[in-house]
């Protein structure tokens, strides 16, 4: 993690569109309130008629399609029309396009004012809304929960626990004695967490319920999930009417005991914590902690953890902890894996963690670094200024703000869900819907760098309000590879689809070994897995999960693995070099033939084998051919004038892009 300071100085505007009214028609009409959420007037369509056609057959009509006009814009001439209660709106629009004397015909669309913070540096918050490149879509995930009728920024009841150095949460002021006398420490709640809901902490750094932060760090990940937003000052958070619980589980140098981590984690789980966050790790694993994140887990807390920042290809602890946590790797910009962040197997999801390095422009033709931008203290814990960090300890709260407005959302359904469903449900709508990278989009595909893609919270509020209506089939990754064995993964997006048998296929490059594995047990979740045996050592196999049923075979993406073992032994070329010198008065050339056998001298030939060389001594050259069906290629060198001897050496062996062992001659003179 690296931060670098935020100087004052980019503004946000904010615009809306007000228009004057026209009257009505006929006053008999009022007009309704709109429901949120609606797309259109449900009771109404919108005519214009052509030009030049009579008021009279305009009348008579819509007499005869039962509607009744009580509207006509006096600046566009279009009619709103009062369309009879048996008929539908799409029936209406048809019907009167259709008329030879309607112009247009459609229904009257309903427009929304955009939700966008009025925080004045959100403008600089590109990890949030990005329209181009690397932001999480918040603007229109906050519309969407405005259109689904809720409050945009979540529900307080949805508690987040930061487990980190602490949260700058409190005015405080604690005494501590230094050798002989007594010094005062002053904390203060971060100005821009001044409207953050707050439930009770604890502090096992200290063992006090006092958590404050004296580093910094866990107040910059706060804000990314729930800092004060559109108060008018500062910047925005994702999840900012949600409660974050303060759990400081590292001490003022950002360094933390796994025992401490262990047990904020069980405490926060006890104390009803929703979602915690881990923006922190270290590359042991740890059945302590372990142990702490299942059982949080099991009690149906949604754990979000930072990948770690060693550029690695290893995932750090406890984010390594797959059936328990979403690891969050981290992304600049670009929307490229950021140099720092690690990847690999257990890698779930990516998020913007930034990159200072990278220089990027507002809209004022300002220039700031492209870090993630929240409020902190810097040289003491009342010197408030806005840093730009960077790491994955700067991803992961972007996706636990998004749960928080995923168990929100699902909260206001009043569905009766067990915690444990709605943890399984959360992880499904983060990683379903999650933003693909690599190329042109493909359904249910990981990758080692980026998961399943970057979160997007506009999809994945929509994933849980508009549940896929059919079986959809993720290929995960292959676990626990010998030479011999693997555990391949998979998972049925609708885990209600019972009745769909569940499978793997699985096959070498050349598809000479086809197998699919029995049908295998789901879990509740939507999750299977099968052990496969009696593989190939050192040999890539492909592999896709499969359900089928009532006539329809639903298939994962393709994915590989390759199985452990020795590498397969090198083959060993003889080479046998015959060079032939030829003169004619002062001219001589020479010509090496080289013959190609498998093994040894009494070998096979082998045909289709490159060979390169090089001539040295009166003639210097490099040269490559491949062997006729004897094993045998000739090189010549060109016509010389004078005396001296000539040198043919093999440099390499090979077929098929494998190189072959040297043995025999190696080398000739003449």
């Amino acid at each position: 993690m690296k931060r670098i300071s935020f100087i004052v100085g980019i503004a946000l505007l904010f615009s809306f569109v007000s228009g004057q009214m026209g009257q009505a028609e006929e006053q008999i009409f009022k007009r309704k309130p709109i429901s949120v959420g609606q797309k259109y007037v449900p009771d109404e369509i919108i005519v214009k008629f052509k030009r030049g056609v009579r008021e009279d057959v305009i009348d008579r009509l819509n007499a005869r399609h039962g509607a009744v006009a009580f509207y006509k814009s006096r600046l566009a001439g279009f009619k709103r029309l009062r369309i009879p209660a048996r008929r539908t709106v799409s029936e209406m629009v048809e019907r009167y396009r259709r008329d030879p004397n309607v112009e247009y015909a459609e229904p009257n669309y309903i427009a929304y004012a955009f939700w966008v913070p009025n925080d004045d540096h959100y403008s600089a918050q590109w990890h949030l809304n990005n329209p181009e490149y690397g932001g999480i879509n918040m603007e229109e995930a906050w519309q969407t929960e405005e259109d689904l009728g809720l409050e945009p920024g979540g529900d307080p009841s949805v508690v987040v626990a930061v487990l980190d150095t602490g949260v700058a949460y409190e005015d405080r002021t604690e005494r501590e004695r230094w050798l002989w006398w007594w010094v005062e420490r002053r904390y203060e709640q971060a100005p821009d967490l001044g409207d953050t809901s707050f439930v009770q902490g604890y502090d096992f750094v200290n063992d006090d319920s006092h958590p404050n932060d004296d580093e910094g760090h866990g107040t910059h990940v706060t804000g990314t999930i729930a800092q004060s937003t559109n108060n008018g000052m500062g910047v925005a958070g994702v999840a900012f009417n949600c409660s974050i619980m303060p759990v400081k589980v590292l001490d003022s140098s950002g360094s933390g005991t796994y025992a401490d981590v262990a047990d904020g984690i069980i405490w926060a789980a006890d104390q009803g914590a929703d979602i915690i966050n881990l923006s922190l790790g270290g590359p042991q694993a740890s059945t302590t902690l372990e142990n702490a994140c299942a059982y949080a887990y099991n009690n149906g807390v949604t754990i979000v953890c930072a990948a770690g920042n060693d550029g690695q290809d290893t995932v750090s602890y406890p984010a390594a902890y797959d059936e328990y946590c979403i690891a969050v790797g981290a992304t600049d910009y670009y929307e490229n894996r950021a140099y720092y962040s690690n990847y690999g197997e257990s890698l779930d999801l990516v998020a913007p963690g930034g990159d200072i390095g990278q220089t990027i422009r507002d809209e004022n033709g300002d220039s700031y670094p492209a870090g993630v931008l929240q409020q902190t203290f810097g040289n003491s814990t009342t010197d408030w200024g806005y840093w730009f960090y960077e790491g994955t300890s700067m991803a992961a709260p972007h996706v636990s703000g998004v749960a928080a407005l995923l168990i929100s959302l699902l909260r206001s359904n009043e569905m009766e869900m067990t915690p444990q469903q709605v943890r399984d449900e959360v992880r499904e709508a983060l990683e379903s819907s999650a933003e693909y990278l690599l190329g042109e989009q493909h359904e249910n595909v990981w990758d080692r760098e980026y998961g399943w893609g970057v979160v997007d919270a506009a999809a994945a509020l929509n994933y849980v309000a508009e549940p896929p209506t059919e079986p959809s089939v993720r290929t995960f990754d292959a676990e626990n590879v010998t030479e011999t064995s693997a555990t391949l993964k998979g998972h049925l997006t609708l885990g209600i689809a019972e009745s769909l048998d569940v499978s793997f296929e699985y096959r070498t490059p050349s598809g000479e070994y086809n197998h699919e594995t029995d049908p295998v047990p789901m879990t509740e979740s939507g999750a299977f897995s099968a052990d496969v045996i009696e593989l190939s050592p050192n040999t890539i196999y492909y592999f896709s999960a499969k359900a089928e049923g009532d006539g329809t075979t639903y298939y994962g993406e393709e994915m590989s693995f390759t199985t452990t073992g020795p590498a397969p032994t090198t083959p060993t070329a003889h080479i046998s070099i015959d060079i032939f010198r030829q003169s004619f008065w002062f001219i001589w050339w020479a010509t090496a033939t080289i013959t190609i056998r498998e093994g040894d001298a009494s070998g096979p030939p082998l045909e289709g084998v490159t060979v390169a060389g090089d001539w040295s001594g009166a003639y210097n050259g490099s040269v490559s051919g491949t062997t006729n069906g004897s094993g045998q290629v000739s090189f010549g060198t060109p016509l010389m004038v004078g005396g001296g001897g000539v040198c043919f050496t093999v440099d390499s062996v090979g077929k098929d892009g494998q190189e072959h062992e040297l043995a025999g001659e190696i080398d000739d003179c003449r």
